[in-house]
């Protein structure tokens, strides 16, 4: 009876993030502005540490093990850039020149973008899966996106809208993500047993990072007053197309898994980095895309109602297999 309540009852984590979207609705902004220790600063903190703590529990000789796999990193970076276009670009014809064809850009958009860091390697981790391939993949997916992205974009674009900072992005990925994978690397031999006996507190300090990551996102939508700009009608059909596009590609990724023969913790790591979309990259893809133009907002809501929907789904999924260690199920 006792196992039977606690499947009723949804799962700590997701109720955590649906806390957190339902208090940036009702209280946006707590920690934002002009504040001596800002939300961001925090996030960006905990970003950090969450890497550190990675390179403290890998092993330099699984690292090399991890790189070497160059088919799972094939399919993972194919399936960010090229097949999640392909998805959408049959549907441009139906779209242009009417007044759906600015929804499709908006959606092609979100197709384009590069994968998540952060919430794809915790996720990885969660569900027992290839944690050295999925910080490999999604660091390099962040670069390989700083190129493709606007590449793509430019097909279907008169004009950019301003040059991109490369500078800047590079500097956060190597500030953010590589330096501390190789600090921690580098400490591994000392602190390595360390990290794997406190492996469940080190999990609920990635969980809480992501509901601070999540609560931060959805307060600058409700404050920009983004989901006002549009109808229910179109909210709705549009949210239906962004889950249909994920659910797309997540059957498609388990179909090519299953066909290279990827082991179990392959098969996760190739799912789970390569359904992601970063929302990151995504507004700041935004601003230098679209800035000063009446639908920078719409652009950006596709990438929102994903990267929802993703933590919503994908931590359900990681959390059960980390759980019960099962091969994965849809």
């Amino acid at each position: 009876m006792k196992q039977r309540f606690s499947r009723i009852i949804p799962d700590p984590f997701i109720l955590g993030l649906i806390l957190m979207i339902f208090l940036a609705w009702v209280v946006p902004g707590i920690g934002m502005g002009e504040r001596k220790v800002h939300l961001v600063m925090v996030i960006d903190a905990g970003i950090f540490l969450i890497f550190f703590l990675y390179g403290l529990k890998l092993n330099p000789e699984k690292i090399r093990q991890g790189m070497r796999n160059w088919r799972m990193h094939l399919v993972i970076q194919l399936t960010t850039f090229l097949l999640f276009p392909l998805c959408v670009l049959p549907f441009y014809p139906l779209a242009k020149g009417t007044s759906l064809e600015l929804f499709w850009l908006a959606l092609f958009f979100l197709a384009v973008l590069p994968s998540t860091v952060s919430s794809s390697v915790v996720m990885v981790s969660m569900a027992r899966g290839n944690i050295p391939g999925a910080i490999f993949n999604a660091s390099i997916s962040g670069m390989i996106g700083i190129v493709v992205t606007p590449l793509w974009m430019g097909l279907f674009l008169n004009r950019t809208g301003g040059d991109f900072s490369y500078g800047t992005i590079l500097v956060q990925l190597l500030v953010q993500i590589i330096l501390p994978v190789i600090m921690g690397l580098l400490l591994h031999r000392w602190l390595g047993k360390w990290v794997t006996r406190h492996l469940r507190q080190l999990a609920r300090f990635d969980q809480l990072i992501i509901l601070l990551i999540v609560y931060e996102s959805f307060s600058h939508s409700f404050l920009s007053g983004m989901f006002r700009s549009v109808g229910p009608g179109v909210l709705a059909t549009l949210a239906m197309a962004v889950v249909a596009l994920f659910f797309g590609i997540w059957w498609m990724t388990r179909k090519v898994a299953a066909f290279l023969g990827f082991s179990r913790e392959d098969t996760i790591t190739t799912r789970f980095a390569g359904t992601k979309k970063s929302l990151v990259h995504g507004s700041v893809f935004a601003t230098l895309l679209f800035g000063g133009t009446a639908g920078t907002g719409l652009y950006l809501l596709p990438i929102m109602i994903y990267h929802a929907f993703q933590l919503f789904y994908i931590s359900m999924i990681a959390r059960r297999m980390g759980k019960e260690n099962n091969p994965l199920h849809d």
